[in-house]
């Protein structure tokens, strides 16, 4: 047995010569890497009264999706849970916590993208639905199509039997304070998201190594009616796909659809960019040629991620190998065991 290792491994024996086992172990490492899951609550400002709220609905968020995974469910089981548990906390602008347009009305948008068959599924401008994002799960899985919009996508939710909601479960004190006080004719609509935490998103690789994504969004606050911003549009609000990886955005939406920042980042980690410096590279190509600020979650299929953003602070967590990381301020990054409450 000379210049042979033996090995044991779940369910099977390996028995190889020794540069063989090399490689092994580094595919072992590899594998060690996943699941993780890697959440964000949206760019922007997080006046320090509300930052307590933003860390702990992201972090409750990735401990969610990262329990899917242990479970044994896959990436777009984990994304679709980890952004249903944003957008039913009311302290982000997603499902009922969105904010409103200048009508007074909820519109959200969402999609999920699934990186193993590059399948992805989308609604945008729809009213009276808790979460969107599971909407846009069907359609993805339950028509030929990849994008409904306002009137057809509730028509489409209705005949799946998703239950509608009162506008106003969907509306808090807190947007309405937001949505009155900027009516005025001077406010700016993308400096007023000021305060209220944005777009929420999930990216994931299972322990089969497929990754997924999903992004939903209450949009603009006091936008027009009928606007759609970047989030159900592949390739700017997300992208998935097992050759890359998987990111999912937030931010100034117009601006985010000009560089199509989600597939940026993607193209930038084919040409062998980590998830952190293709993130960096794509954001800084944003910031400089359309002035726009945005931040994102990106991972590889090998379970690399990074949580990257130009605007002031961007709530964020993640979950790997028991160990759950989190974020709001540029350079901040605690860890802590899964298990601590």
């Amino acid at each position: 047995m000379d210049g042979y290792v033996y090995f044991l491994y779940p369910c099977r024996h390996w028995y190889l010569p020794i540069p063989s086992a090399i490689c092994y172990l580094a595919f072992a490492e590899e594998i060690d890497m996943l699941p993780v899951v890697v959440v964000h609550g949206g760019a922007g400002f997080v006046p320090k009264e509300r930052a307590m709220q933003s860390k702990a609905g992201v972090c409750a968020a990735a401990r969610s999706g990262y329990a899917i995974l242990q479970s044994g469910g896959s990436s777009m089981d984990a994304v679709v849970e980890a952004v249903t548990k944003l957008e039913n906390n009311p302290s982000f602008n997603a499902g009922c916590g969105s904010v409103l347009t200048t009508s007074g009305n909820v519109e959200m948008d969402a999609i999920v993208m699934d990186g193993k068959t590059l399948a992805s599924g989308a609604v945008s401008a729809v009213r009276n639905i808790a979460n969107p994002v599971q909407l846009a799960r069907l359609v993805m899985e339950k028509t030929t199509h990849t994008c409904l919009t306002a009137h057809g996508a509730n028509q489409f939710a209705r005949a799946m039997g998703v239950p509608e909601v009162p506008q106003e479960s969907l509306i808090t004190e807190y947007s309405r304070m937001r949505w009155e006080k900027n009516l005025a004719p001077d406010a700016n609509p993308v400096e007023c998201q000021m305060g209220k935490m944005g777009t929420v998103g999930a990216v994931a690789v299972d322990i089969e190594g497929n990754v997924a994504c999903a992004t939903s969004t209450g949009g603009l606050l006091n936008k027009m009616e009928g606007r759609v911003g970047d989030t159900p549009c592949i390739g700017c609000g997300g992208f998935a796909d097992n050759q890359a990886g998987a990111v999912s955005t937030t931010g100034h939406g117009e601006a985010i659809m000009k560089v199509t920042l989600a597939r940026l980042i993607l193209f930038h980690m084919e040409q062998g960019q980590s998830p952190e410096a293709a993130s960096d590279l794509s954001l800084a190509y944003m910031k400089s040629r359309v002035q726009g600020l945005a931040g994102v979650v990106t991972v590889d299929p090998q379970g690399q991620w990074a949580a990257r953003f130009t605007s002031s602070q961007m709530a964020w967590a993640a979950a790997q190998k028991d160990c759950l990381h989190y974020g709001l301020y540029t350079g901040e990054h605690f860890t802590q065991s899964i298990d601590e409450p």
